[in-house]
C-alpha cells in the first residue's frame, strides 16, 4: 500500500475529532440511537430501525482507538438493547441483521471475547438464516415470507449482512450458514451486477426462483446505478471472497470498484446516483464514498503488488478520504455527524443532504484501517 495512505497526521487528527464527537453525543443522548432526519441533525430514539448497529460499531471503534473504559461500558450497555430487541423480534422483518448484530454483538465478541456477545451474534445469525427461502434460493430482503411485493426480492445491501452468516459457520462448525451465504452471493453476482460492471439495487424473482426483473428502491430509476448500492457491492463481494476464496467474488468486487472509480468527481465525493442529471442542487452521498473507501481498502488486502488496479484503488482512497477528512474537520464540534452531505432516500425526499450514521461508521472504519490497521467487525481478526 502506498506510504502516503498509511502515514500522516491527517488521519490521527480526524480520528481524535471523531472520538471527541462520539463521546459528546453519548453524554448528551445516553442510550438513545441516532436516526435520520431532514435537518442537519440526528433524531435520537429507540432501537427499532436497520441502522442502530452502526452507532454501536462506532463506539467500539472509538474504544479500540482510545481505550477509554467509559466507551467500552457504553457499547456493552447498548448491546443489552439489541438482546432485548432480538428476544422480542421487534422490527426485524428484514435482512439487515448483520448491520444490526455484526457491529454490536459480534463486535463485542471480537473486542472482548465475551461469551454473551458471541451467543447473541449466533442467535442473530439464526434469525437471518430464517429469511432463507429454499424454493426460490435466496435471502428475502424485506417483509414476511410470501409477501406479494417482496416475497422474492433481493437487494444489493444484503451482501454486507452475509459476513454474519459466514462467521457463524466458523464459530459453530455448521456449514449451512456459509453455504446459504455463498449461494446468495452467487445469485447476487449473477443478477445484480450488469454486463457493464454497474449494478441494480434490487432484483425480483418468483416463488420458484425464476428471474423477473431488476429494479431500484432508492436509485434514480430502475436501470440507473445507485452509488451506495455500488459501494455495498464493492465491499460485500470482497468480504465474500475473504471468507470463501471464490475468485469470482474477487473479480466482481474489482469490476464494481473500477466502475466506481471512473465516476468519482474531481472533488472526491460522489453524487447519489451515477446516472442522475447533475445540477448545482444534485445531492451528493458522502456515505457511499465512505463505504466504497472501506471496500477498496478491503480489496487492496487481496490483490498482489503487481495488480494493475492497485494504484487506481490507492489513488481513489486517498482522494475520497482526503475530501471526507477536510470536510469533517471543517465541521463544528457541536455538529452531531462526523461527515456531512450524505443521502438516504432522495426519490422519497427524505434525508437528502445531511448526516447518515452508516456514513459516519464507514468513515471512521476507513480511518482506523489506514491509521491503526483496525478493519472493523466483519470478520474475526486473523481467522477469516
Amino acid at each position: 500500500m502506498k506510504e502516503s495512505l498509511i502515514t500522516g497526521v491527517r488521519w490521527q487528527k480526524a480520528i481524535e475529532y471523531a472520538v471527541l464527537k462520539t463521546k459528546r453525543n453519548l453524554k448528551q443522548q445516553g442510550l438513545k440511537f441516532p436516526h435520520i432526519s431532514n435537518d442537519k441533525r440526528y433524531e435520537w430514539g429507540d432501537n427499532e430501525d436497520w441502522i442502530e448497529g452502526f452507532w454501536t460499531g462506532m463506539v467500539w471503534l472509538c474504544y479500540e482507538y482510545s481505550e477509554d473504559e467509559d466507551l467500552r461500558m457504553q457499547a456493552n450497555a447498548q448491546i443489552d438493547s439489541f438482546d432485548r430487541r432480538l428476544t422480542a423480534k421487534h422490527c426485524l422483518e428484514h435482512h439487515d441483521i448483520g448491520f444490526l448484530y455484526g457491529l454490536s454483538a459480534l463486535a463485542g465478541w471480537i473486542v472482548e471475547a465475551d461469551e454473551r456477545h458471541r451467543a447473541l451474534a449466533l442467535r442473530a445469525a439464526d434469525h437471518l438464516l430464517g429469511r432463507w427461502r429454499e424454493a426460490a434460493g435466496l435471502i428475502q430482503a424485506w417483509g414476511p415470507e410470501g409477501d406479494p411485493e417482496n416475497g422474492g426480492r433481493i437487494i444489493i445491501d444484503c451482501l454486507m449482512n452475509l459476513p454474519l452468516l459466514y462467521w457463524a459457520s466458523g464459530a459453530t462448525g455448521d456449514p449451512r450458514y456459509a453455504e446459504i451465504a455463498t449461494r446468495h452471493a452467487e445469485l447476487s453476482r449473477k443478477f445484480l451486477v450488469r454486463g457493464d460492471d454497474s449494478s441494480y439495487h434490487t432484483f425480483y424473482f418468483d416463488g420458484s426462483g425464476n428471474s423477473l426483473r431488476g429494479g431500484t428502491h432508492q436509485g434514480h430509476r430502475d436501470g440507473s446505478t445507485w452509488t451506495r448500492g455500488q459501494a455495498w457491492g464493492i465491499y460485500g463481494f470482497a468480504l465474500s471472497y475473504r471468507y470463501t476464496g471464490n475468485k469470482d467474488f474477487l473479480e466482481t468486487s474489482k469490476r464494481l470498484a473500477a466502475y466506481f472509480i471512473e465516476r468519482i468527481p474531481a472533488d472526491g465525493i460522489v453524487y447519489w446516483d451515477f446516472d442522475v442529471p447533475v445540477t448545482c442542487s444534485t445531492s451528493r452521498d458522502s456515505s457511499a464514498s465512505a463505504t466504497a473507501a472501506c471496500g477498496m481498502l478491503e480489496l487492496l488486502e487481496h490483490l498482489p503488488p503487481a495488480d494493475p488496479l492497485r494504484p487506481r484503488l490507492e489513488d481513489a482512497v486517498m482522494l475520497t478520504m482526503t475530501a471526507l477528512v477536510e470536510s469533517s474537520l471543517g465541521m463544528a464540534q457541536e455538529d452531531e455527524g462526523l461527515i456531512d452531505h450524505g443521502s438516504y432516500h432522495v426519490r422519497g425526499d427524505y434525508g437528502l443532504d445531511g448526516y447518515m450514521i452508516w456514513g459516519d461508521y464507514y468513515y471512521l472504519e476507513a480511518l482506523l484501517r489506514l491509521e491503526k490497521r483496525i478493519p472493523g467487525y466483519w470478520y474475526e481478526r486473523g481467522q477469516a
